[in-house]
């Protein structure tokens, strides 16, 4: 039986990999530092800059179907791993569930849909204070569930 600690065990060389990010722009002061400490945390693990493929979109709505469309590049060199980035802020109505619930439900389904792993760092806070205490630790955080799952899926292969 096979037990993975790639995690916890090993040191993540994802020098290997090809990693798509999607950011969202909503909420754009965090959401480029959800960026910024991911690749950077990307290039800690090995990923090279030219091995990272960084799109935007409006908002957390669109992110699922970007993902789509970089899940669905067919060359000989596919992403390995994913990442969404965004940030829903709860306000006064239902509209934050809405976008919460369909955004997570939309990057879970383009994961099972085209089996390539991604790291859902769409953050939902009830406030800007909550957003800010995350935006780095979740910026990193995405990195590394990106570069664990692909090495983790090419060993399973």
């Amino acid at each position: 039986m096979f037990v993975s600690n790639l995690g916890s065990t090993t040191t993540l060389d994802g020098s290997a990999l090809k990693i798509g990010i999607v950011q969202a722009r909503f909420n754009d002061d965090i959401t480029n530092a959800l960026a910024t400490a991911c690749i950077a945390e990307l290039h800690a693990l090995g990923v090279p800059d030219d091995r990272i493929t960084h799109v935007h979109v409006p908002g957390a709505l669109e992110v699922p179907l970007a993902l789509a469309a970089l899940a669905q590049i067919e060359d000989p060199d596919p992403f390995s791993a994913l990442i969404a980035l965004g940030c829903i802020i709860r306000g006064e109505t239902y509209h934050f569930e809405l976008v919460a619930n369909e955004s997570g439900a939309g990057v879970t389904r383009v994961g099972m849909d085209y089996h390539v792993p991604i790291a859902n760092a769409i953050l939902t806070t009830e406030n800007l204070e909550q957003a800010v205490a995350r935006q780095t630790d979740k910026g990193r955080d995405a990195a590394r569930v990106a570069v664990e799952m692909a090495l983790l899926l090419e060993h399973l292969a």
